[in-house]
Formats: structure tokens, C-alpha cells, sequence
């Protein structure tokens, strides 16, 4: 590298990571977010979306009957439960017999009662972080912004079901639950100036899991973000708590990893950030596994098109597994869920090969467990 260029990176990632203070508040998400089918709409209120085709579900939580993603009937308690086995480029291994799965619920085995999979639609909610803390205007993390979120949403089929959402104070929803592309096309064309220097992810992110819990079938949190949290009115357990309970699984994909590294390595960044950044890391990863979600972190752009690919399968393609658990107690506790691969005749780890019968390492895709019923729901 030519001597000359190294200043220019210098200055680059210091101002790509230095936040600064804009007044500016004609961009960016604004302060209401607004009425719109993925937020329950008040009497009186009135929206241009009355053409847009909608999901066939409720989006408002009814207190007479609550449901999480693991689902409850009358009379017999049964936990569905999604499940995708991927091997390690990201792939879904389809063909594994029911009788190799092996459900553990706080440990204890549980008998799968049925097993079904295929490909259906997704309903998927994309959360962008629109802050002037690090996307300023033709920023580095700008223009990255621009091409996870205008990528992923040209992957999308026609007949998926996506919203768009952004963030900084508060979060916005800029375009509803809708398979119209154009609606969605104009969310992102909104994302131009931020104007906010705040990241409030655990506010958005809680939000959008609460308003998505109601919503039938495969549906997803695709977040968009730095990690970072600047003051959310809420915590980091608080917000791990509720995206437990709501059961919407959700793939995180941080922003700046090249960004990160340049600065780190040529000075730019001091202790501090750098532990800031690696605690965000270690959070997004931390929602992604608990919600039975995946985390990624690409450095270049020519990662982005594996990211799109393997959440679509893990999201279209999955075994659907169904329970009914030993433990009947309707207690409101938290129940951890652990799926494994094992020969039932051994209770050995099931090993997987692939059609030149070489071993596959892979990895099971699931949410971490559920929150029991009380007796009075």
C-alpha cells in the first residue's frame, strides 16, 4: 500500500466512527411512527393503504388469548417447534428421518409426536438502523446500509410478506406488512439523511418482536444495525427477556466490520470503542441465538448474496416439530429447548455426510425455549 494512502484511511475510519450531532430533522425516521396494518390503528385514524393486501392474521395481541410461537390448546399443551439443520456453507440438509431428532426440554427428553417441512412464504420485518451516529450522508456505513437493505428486499419472492422499519430515537414503520414491491421500494428510498445521532436498538427491536407476536406462520426480524444502544428506555435483560417470549427468531447482520478492523489496526479507535463495539457484537449475536435466529458479519459486499441465501433457508425450509411436554405445570417459567441430531438406537450424535460420503459439520437452527402458560391464561 502506498504510503500516501494510509493518512486517507486514518481519516476515513475516525470520521465513520466519530459520532457527531446533526439538528437536522427533515430526514431519517421521524418522531410518530405512524398507523399502519403492523400497528393497531386507533378510531378515527385514516391510512392511504387501503388497497394493500393483507396477512392473513391479527396483529394486535389479544389478552383473552395470547399466543407465542410455540402454540397452546385447550385442552393438551403442544409446542410447535421450527427447527433448520444447515451445514457449514449455509445450507439446509433436507431428508433427516423424524426419529433422529431429539428434543430437550430443562433437559429432559421429550417424545416428538409429529414432523412435517416444506417451503412456505415469508412475513419478515426489515429493522434498519437510520442514525446520523454512524450513516451520515455517503458515509462508508451509509452506502453499506443501502446495499443490505436494497439487497435483501430484491431477493424477496412474490409472494412474501415484508415491512420496513427504521430507527434512531424511536423507530418509524415506513412501509407495512405488503407483497407490493413499489410500497417497499419507497420505504427504502426514504433512508437518505439521518437525522438523529441516537441508536435506540433495544426500543426498536422489542417493539417490532411485541407487534410481530401475534402474526401466524414463518415470520422474522431481519435487523440491519451497528449493535449499538445509545439510552433505550429499556435494558439489554429486559430486552433479551422479551424477544424470548415473543418467538419472532431474528438474523442480525452488523454493519462496519471493515470499517472496525482499518481503525483498529491503523489507531483509530480507542479501548473503549473497541469494547463498546464487541459488547454490540456480542448482543446481536446473543438475540439471533436465543430467538433461534442467525448473526452475520460481513467485512465485503461479495458476502452479502451467501447472508440473503441462508436466510431464506433457514426461513422457507424447515422440519416443524410437534410436542406435547412432560411437564404440565402452567407456571409462566421460562423452559429451555435443546434440538439435537442423535441414532436413536445409540443416543449417539448423528453424523451427517454429504453424497461423496464426506463428514458434515452443521449446525441446528432453533429457538432456545418458550414461556409456559399460567393457569389464569
Amino acid at each position: 500500500m502506498r504510503s500516501w494512502m494510509i493518512p486517507l484511511l486514518l481519516c476515513a475510519a475516525a470520521l465513520m466512527l466519530l459520532p457527531r450531532l446533526s439538528i437536522s430533522q427533515e430526514q431519517g425516521p421521524k418522531r410518530d411512527t405512524g398507523t399502519t396494518v403492523a400497528k393497531p390503528k386507533q378510531s378515527g385514524d385514516s391510512t392511504t393503504d387501503t388497497d394493500l393486501p393483507k396477512i392473513p392474521s391479527q396483529f394486535k395481541k389479544d389478552k383473552a388469548d395470547v399466543t407465542d410461537a410455540p402454540t397452546f390448546k385447550t385442552q393438551v399443551d403442544l409446542v410447535t417447534l421450527d427447527v433448520a439443520v444447515m451445514d457449514n456453507k449455509g445450507h439446509f440438509i433436507p431428508g433427516i428421518p423424524k426419529g433422529n431428532f431429539r428434543v430437550l426440554e430443562d433437559n429432559v427428553p421429550q417424545p416428538v409426536q409429529s414432523m412435517t417441512m416444506g417451503e412456505a412464504p415469508m412475513t419478515v420485518a426489515l429493522v434498519i438502523e437510520w442514525s446520523n451516529l454512524f450513516q451520515r450522508y455517503w458515509g462508508m456505513t451509509w452506502y453499506q446500509t443501502l446495499q443490505l437493505a436494497w439487497g435483501f428486499a430484491s431477493t424477496l419472492k412474490p409472494e412474501d410478506y415484508v415491512a420496513v422499519v427504521a430507527y434512531d430515537m424511536k423507530p418509524e414503520i415506513l412501509s407495512d406488512f405488503t407483497t407490493d414491491r413499489s410500497k417497499t421500494q419507497e420505504a427504502l428510498q426514504r433512508l437518505t439523511i439521518a437525522a438523529w445521532s441516537e441508536s435506540n436498538l433495544f426500543d426498536a427491536i422489542t417493539d417490532t418482536a411485541d407487534r410481530m407476536s401475534g402474526i401466524d406462520g414463518r415470520k422474522a426480524i431481519v435487523l440491519i444495525a451497528s449493535g449499538i444502544d445509545t439510552f433505550s428506555k429499556i435494558t439489554f435483560d429486559k430486552c433479551r427477556k422479551s424477544l424470548q417470549e415473543s418467538g419472532v427468531p431474528i438474523y442480525a447482520i452488523g454493519l462496519m466490520q471493515m470499517l472496525r478492523e482499518l481503525a483498529d489496526a491503523y489507531g483509530g479507535m480507542g479501548p473503549i470503542q473497541r469494547m463498546d463495539f464487541l459488547q454490540a457484537d456480542n448482543e446481536m449475536r446473543t438475540f439471533a441465538r436465543e430467538t433461534g435466529g442467525m448473526a452475520f458479519f460481513p467485512r465485503f459486499p461479495g458476502e452479502n448474496p451467501s447472508i440473503f441465501q441462508q436466510i431464506h433457508q433457514a426461513l422457507r425450509n424447515q422440519y416443524v416439530l410437534t410436542y406435547s411436554p412432560t411437564n404440565k405445570a402452567h407456571d409462566g417459567t421460562f423452559r429451555k429447548i435443546k434440538v439435537e441430531l442423535v441414532n436413536p438406537a445409540t443416543n449417539e450424535p448423528l453424523p451427517v455426510k454429504d453424497e461423496k460420503g464426506k463428514p458434515v459439520k452443521y449446525t441446528i437452527v432453533a429457538k432456545a425455549g418458550y414461556k409456559a402458560p399460567r393457569a389464569v391464561e
